[in-house]
């Protein structure tokens, strides 16, 4: 089996086991359905020391075990969901390690190969957050983002090994690329914590903050969040954007043409750029800069996908 056959195997072996992660993600949030985290039991003998005369003192009011039981479930649901991720991160990682050597290059000439390593940085990011802050919460969509993009990616977007094509062979590429990786990937996860902002943001208007939304964060904490994954990603993009246009020059001898992706890539830093400055302004935080970060992230991967199957043009290398 040669290093072509191996990333193959790896990345469908990957997208499985993101897809089991989801799955167990998502038990854990039908798990805590209906629980609050602040819910506890007062038992019988409990109630009468509380309800005596002068001089009696109330004992603490002891966990309802159901309760406890219920959220041991979810918590083992928890881990398990981030095992596997750890676990399907493992073989992403040797997909495109693999894929790297089978090219004898970067991993990063087409579509399929873009889409795959950025979705690794996406989980990196997330496992980062996991490990080192004890993030959790973002499991669910980022497994679910993971499994569908890779699926795409294997199913649709792949072809098999080939060269860069020559317009590809230039330094400035390469730090083009990478920049657009990461970035992308701070942008994905400020979106996806922009989503669970919305959902948690409206349960605390309801008065209503029950569930696994219990475990969540404050709707100000995860708004925060993707500010900040925002923040870090958008002088990324810009220096993508001034990257593209220097390989551009060697490239093509222009630094900028309006080719639809040159354009696109143009409407994507407009919105984040609006963006932030909605989330500076007081009136804006919140939900109004959390539907620009969607629609900011749709530009995004509308950028490096529908350009790609839609519109032909120089930067037209899905190779599909």
């Amino acid at each position: 089996m040669d290093f072509a056959e191996v990333s193959n195997t790896a990345m469908v072996m990957a997208a499985v086991v993101y897809l089991f992660a989801a799955i167990a993600h998502a038990g854990e949030w039908s798990a805590a359905r209906g629980l609050d985290q602040r819910e506890r039991r007062t038992s019988p003998a409990q109630e009468l020391v509380g309800a005596g005369g002068p001089g009696t003192v109330e004992q603490p009011e002891a966990p309802d075990p159901r309760v406890e039981r219920a959220w041991l479930r979810v918590e083992k649901l928890g881990r398990s969901g981030v095992a596997l991720t750890v676990v399907a991160f493992a073989v992403h990682a040797l997909a495109v390690v693999t894929r790297g050597l089978a090219a004898d290059r970067f991993p990063w000439g087409n579509m399929y190969e873009f889409v795959s390593t950025s979705l690794l940085f996406v989980v990196a990011v997330h496992l980062v957050l996991v490990l080192r802050a004890g993030q959790r919460w973002l499991g669910l969509l980022a497994t679910m983002l993971a499994t569908v993009g890779l699926g795409l990616a294997v199913t649709v977007f792949y072809v098999d090994v080939a060269p860069l094509v020559p317009s590809l062979h230039s330094t400035w590429f390469l730090f083009h690329i990478v920049a657009a990786a990461i970035s992308g990937a701070a942008f994905n996860v400020g979106a996806l914590a922009s989503v669970l902002y919305l959902v948690k943001a409206r349960a605390e208007r309801r008065g209503d903050v029950r569930g696994y939304l219990a475990r969540l964060p404050s709707a100000k904490a995860i708004d925060l969040l993707a500010y900040r994954a925002h923040a870090f990603a958008f002088p990324l993009w810009t220096f993508t954007i001034a990257a593209g246009a220097i390989w551009a020059q060697f490239a093509w001898g222009r630094f900028w043409g309006w080719d639809p992706k040159e354009t696109m890539s143009l409407v994507t830093w407009v919105l984040y750029a609006v963006y932030l400055h909605a989330r500076a302004t007081a009136g804006w935080r919140g939900t109004g800069a959390a539907v620009i970060a969607l629609v900011g992230v749709a530009a995004y991967w509308f950028n490096f996908i529908g350009i790609n199957l839609l519109v032909s043009g120089l930067h037209s290398y899905a190779g599909i």
